[in-house]
């Protein structure tokens, strides 16, 4: 990670680790990077964050100093960001969100003209312009100064292309959608009502401030109740810029990423679809999904946490399906990065095509407990890196040996440790999960926040 780039772009606290200022000069930097040889054509869009707008202008007061051309896509999903850019030729996309964080956090994620996130190297050199490392951008003069342009009609085509891909029609299908009071708002139920499915909404009143609050793909109990209370076939959550996207069977359980990706690998590899015979992991992964891939024969493969982790290994082996526990999954087919709405499109196609319910199609996956206890640290290296700290993970390694495991690591957008532990009970995950929180407390490593 860099000094301001993580695994999912430049994300912190609003006008505290990420303000305007640094918005502009995002937007010199790429203003200028990408018009180099031509003038750049520039897409942004946004989540419902009150700060989004804040960020919006002031990414487009760079590039249009720079010299840059900027069309707006307004509030939409990440994913739309990364479809018009590769389908309508932009030099690259920036999407405003931190995501599934809470409202008062925000986020500048680039993708690059393939559509997916940008290299790091480019990561860098903008890092080094925000620091004064390099020399001043020129500003744009007279004829070359840029201008913005209102492009919605992006976002229309993105809708028409998800309603392009359904391979069947949703009548008959009750569907409960919470959008998170976030991007998914106007998009998800369009394209669902387009289908001909019945279709239930929550979590679609933003107002700027109640993005993922107490709903979305972080927060399912909401819709758990929603789908039981209102006799729906299935619910999908999805969270603040829609990228992700987890479900709920009709009895109300919870479908994670791990469950999405046998669903649909094993469906993909009974239709002749599962290209290398192979789905991406994460080191995330639930140790009951490898079990039930190795008894369809399925292999895997695990990468670091992050979708652009798991799209890099898939570009580079040509592999068609990846994604992550936590509801990134990403179908290479159609899509260059993680996308909530396409995901729930393909889990209907399964439904459908099976005529089964949700829950009679997972009967032969058994998920072992896990626990993640995310802890608020001020250095997170430091945390992980402190030798009393690895010795207590490696004494629960030791306790768990081929029935569970440990795993530690910082997380790439927020200044946390990430503890998860799985066994073969819950009770199990708990107290050897504590054993190596109770040490970064005792250490002075956890914080309060």
């Amino acid at each position: 990670m860099g000094k301001y780039f993580g695994t999912d772009g430049f994300r912190g606290e609003a006008n505290v680790k990420l303000t305007v200022e640094h918005a502009y000069k995002v937007g010199r930097f790429l203003g200028h990077y990408y018009g180099r040889e031509h003038k750049a054509n520039i897409v942004i869009g946004k989540d419902t964050r009150r700060s989004s707008y804040m960020f919006e202008y002031a990414l487009v007061a760079g590039l249009t100093a720079s010299g840059a051309d900027v069309y707006l896509l307004h509030v939409t999903p990440t994913p739309s960001v990364s479809y018009v850019v590769r389908s309508e030729g932009f030099d690259c996309g920036i999407m405003i969100s931190a995501s599934h964080n809470p409202f008062y956090d925000n986020g500048i994620k680039v993708i690059n003209g393939n559509g997916y996130k940008l290299e790091k190297e480019v990561e860098d050199l903008i890092e080094e312009y925000i620091d004064g490392k390099t020399e001043e951008i020129p500003f744009a003069k007279r004829e070359n100064i840029g201008k913005t342009v209102d492009y919605s009609i992006g976002r229309h085509r993105y809708i028409g292309h998800l309603i392009s891909l359904a391979t069947r029609s949703f009548a008959d299908m009750k569907v409960g959608l919470d959008l998170a009071n976030g991007s998914a708002t106007t998009v998800a139920k369009g394209v669902f009502d387009a289908l001909g499915a019945k279709t239930y909404v929550m979590g679609a009143e933003p107002d700027g401030t109640n993005i993922n609050r107490d709903c979305g793909s972080t927060h399912l109990d909401g819709l758990k109740k929603f789908v039981v209370q209102n006799g729906l076939d299935v619910g999908f959550a999805y969270d603040g810029d829609a990228d992700r996207c987890l479900a709920v069977d009709e009895l109300g359980n919870e479908i994670d990423g791990d469950l999405i990706m046998y669903l649909c690998g094993s469906y993909m590899k009974e239709h002749g679809e599962l290209a290398n015979n192979t789905v991406v992991t994460t080191v995330m992964s639930n140790i009951g999904l490898y079990k039930a891939f190795d008894r369809l024969g399925i292999q895997y493969e695990k990468t670091a946490v992050g979708d652009k982790y798991v799209y890099e290994n898939m570009l580079a082996n040509g592999h068609a399906i990846g994604g992550e526990q936590s509801g990134h999954i990403i179908f290479s087919k159609h899509a260059t990065t993680g996308d909530g709405i396409l995901t729930s499109l393909k889990l209907m196609e399964v439904m459908l095509e099976k005529k089964e319910k949700l829950s009679e199609l997972l009967r032969d996956v058994k998920l072992y407990p896990q626990l993640l206890i995310n802890v608020p640290v001020d250095d997170k290296k430091a945390a992980r890196e402190d030798q009393m700290v690895q010795d207590a993970v490696k004494k629960v390694e030791e306790a768990l040996g081929t029935d569970g495991r440990i795993l530690v690591r910082e997380s790439g957008t927020e200044m946390l440790l990430r503890v998860m532990v799985e066994a073969k009970t819950a009770k199990e995950c708990e107290m050897y999960a504590n054993q190596v929180v109770d040490v970064l407390k005792a250490n002075g490593h956890a914080v309060d926040r």
